[in-house]
């Protein structure tokens, strides 16, 4: 394999022609945390992964991983895919049935050399919860506790890159809702970088740091999870789940109401009673349908989440009767979805300054 110097990322270019849809994307995506590729059905996700795993050999095609190239066609370099050292994890666990979860983790392991392993297995173990799964069969098993064991074995090859394809699309709520904190503590404790397929907006907001927005083949957008949400010219703008993702800390708990006081760059907000220590940090979700536009701060109002913010754009949104408004609240995006007769009447403009009021904040974890 070929390795460059001072090159980390992971940069991926592949052209890919089938006889009714065409793969073509040039990907320059961090090499470390967790990168979504998010899309419709039908928009590449899945096909782009497999060219990244050397399953679909590319025409054209380069793909670097912090450094070390495992394709380029322009040199005739293709790493075939079991040399790739990559984890995968499919939409369903495909343990072995005939083998314990023990012996499934040990057949993982046993694929790279005992000098190679940089992952370890009490750590992995300990940190997807399966101890007390190791003498289990997989039958036994619930579908989170399989896509568990799934993700612990393919950790276990030690990967430099690891893959997962809507690992949570096979799964009932209360068992994505099981997993999904797991698949959390990956991404704080490993120094693993994740390309992470999936088409459910929650699960890209709690999870990913960056995010590649495909549609029919290519890339229309991709760049950090924050700022990419809040763009009013992308298609996710315009669903009734537009929205933004904000990186919080909680400051306080308020015992006698119940509530904890989240701050972060340009306000605070109160939630319902959270568990955690003051000093954690923790997302929240505020969809654009619940922020409304006021000229004045309110007062003599239920609602508490007052946010001072600074009007950057407004466009059309897709009915007529609304509209969608960037603002930047102290250096935080929001959006804010409107009817267009309110924009009018209060005259929201580019440079406006005003007040976000947020009606409902959606903890993510």
């Amino acid at each position: 394999m070929s390795r460059t110097e001072n090159d980390n990322g992971i940069h991926a270019r592949f052209r890919l022609d089938y006889a009714d849809f065409t793969l073509d994307v040039d990907l320059q995506l961090p090499g470390r945390g967790v990168t979504a590729l998010f899309g419709h059905s039908g928009s590449g996700k899945t096909t782009c992964l497999r060219c990244i795993a050397g399953l679909e050999r590319t025409g054209q095609g380069r793909l670097q991983i912090n450094g070390e190239c495992w394709q380029d066609s322009a040199r005739g370099l293709f790493v075939p895919p079991h040399r790739r050292a990559i984890g995968y994890v499919f939409q369903e666990a495909n343990l072995f049935a005939h083998l314990s979860v023990r012996r499934n983790l040990q057949f993982g392991m046993r694929r790279v050399a005992a000098a190679e392993r940089r992952v370890d297995w009490n750590h992995i173990v300990q940190l997807l919860g399966i101890e007390h799964l190791l003498e289990r069969m997989p039958e036994r098993l619930s579908g989170g506790e399989r896509q568990r064991v799934g993700v612990a074995r393919a950790l276990l090859t030690s990967p430099r890159l690891l893959l997962m394809d809507e690992p949570l699309a096979a799964l009932d709520l209360k068992r994505k809702n099981e997993i999904l904190p797991y698949l959390e503590r990956l991404h704080d404790e490993l120094d693993i970088p994740v390309l992470y397929v999936s088409h459910s907006p929650d699960e890209v907001a709690r999870l990913a740091d960056h995010v590649v927005l495909l549609e029919q083949g290519r890339a229309i957008a991709q760049g950090e999870l924050r700022e990419t949400l809040a763009r009013l010219d992308l298609p996710t703008a315009f669903s009734d789940d537009a929205g933004v993702v904000v990186e919080a800390e909680i400051a306080e708990h308020d015992q006698d109401y119940h509530l904890t006081r989240l701050t972060f760059p340009g306000g605070e907000v109160l939630v319902s009673l959270r568990s955690e220590a003051p000093g954690q940090r923790l997302r929240f979700r505020v969809h654009a349908r619940d922020v409304s536009l006021a000229l004045e701060r309110a007062s003599g109002s239920s609602i508490t989440n007052l946010l001072p913010a600074r009007v950057e754009a407004i466009v059309a949104a897709d009915t007529p009767a609304h509209v969608l408004v960037r603002l930047d609240a102290g250096g935080t995006p929001l959006l804010a979805r409107i009817t267009r007769r309110s924009a009018d009447q209060l005259a929201i403009a580019p440079g406006q300054a005003l007040w976000a009021q947020i009606k409902t904040v959606a903890l993510l974890g």
